[in-house]
């Protein structure tokens, strides 16, 4: 369900091969736009999830070593750094070619990563190409469709922004959360829809460590219907409030007096508007 600006970033993307950036709260759905992008086109995913410490290793390749020091002892083979004894990540497997076409490369929270995999990521995204010491520099036929997203638990150095379209990801609207609850959880009573996304609009207007996306929304519903739950009160609020906050200081603050002020208040706009 992307508005306007996103589809548009898209097409310019598929367009031009260039890098999107998406940025925003977590669970707005950021990485959904890959997923989608994969299955629509019919194309392989490849997610590199990040994290402080990530490097070529466990991002671009690794030697098998195991394997190397075999064929040194038991066959006597000399040419131990060849394609045969290489495992592949996903840096390197997304610039190589793939049946179905270029792959979609997801790079999951960047901002989770360290300056230096930044710096590294300049050149595959610049030329699309890695550099394997051994082997050489081995560059894409085609290029893949890359995503990055990033939650800003720290700023992203612009010169890894400048290679990218930028798109700030924000959490939806009623009208366009009801519609993708409606999609993606079609099992969900109106009734019940209408109270869930009214009580999630307004959770994320109160005072909270953490406030819930657009996963928790869809995460709620389905335990709502899993407990044949037909409408919201206080008691069943309490009892689920675990799909939506996940910070024990958000929670009693909200099973405290604020989930009945909140459902009262969403009933009253819902009544008025009848």
């Amino acid at each position: 369900m992307a508005d306007r600006a996103l589809s548009t970033l898209t097409f310019l993307s598929l367009t031009l091969n260039r890098p999107i950036f998406l940025e925003g709260e977590a669970g707005v759905g950021k990485t959904e736009l890959a997923k989608v992008i994969a299955k629509g086109l019919g194309r392989d995913l490849i997610r590199l999830q990040c994290y402080e410490g990530l490097d070529t290793s466990t991002s671009v390749y690794e030697w098998n070593f195991a394997a190397q020091m075999l064929a040194m002892r038991n066959e006597g083979e000399a040419d131990i750094y060849n394609e045969k004894y290489l495992i592949k990540r996903a840096l390197l497997k997304a610039v190589e070619p793939h049946a179905s076409g270029p792959p979609v490369l997801l790079i999951d929270e960047i901002d989770r990563s360290d300056a230096p995999f930044e710096a590294f990521l300049l050149e595959a995204l610049s030329d699309f190409q890695v550099t394997v010491p051994e082997l050489g520099v081995i560059k894409a036929q085609d290029p893949p469709i890359v995503i990055l997203t990033s939650n800003r638990t720290r700023e992203v150095h612009d010169a890894l922004k400048r290679r990218c379209l930028y798109h700030w990801v924000d959490y939806p609207d009623f009208d366009r959360e009801m519609e993708i609850l409606a999609a993606r959880v079609p099992e969900a009573k109106q009734a019940l829809s209408l109270e869930v996304v009214a009580f999630i609009q307004k959770l994320r207007e109160e005072d909270l460590f953490k406030r819930p996306g657009l996963a928790e929304t869809l995460d709620w519903a389905k335990c709502l219907i899993a407990l044949d739950i037909v409408a919201l009160s206080p008691d069943v609020i309490t009892d689920t409030i675990g799909a939506v906050l996940k910070y024990q200081d958000d929670i009693a603050k909200i099973t405290g007096g604020a989930a009945a002020r909140i459902l009262d208040q969403i009933k009253q706009d819902m009544q008025a508007l009848k």
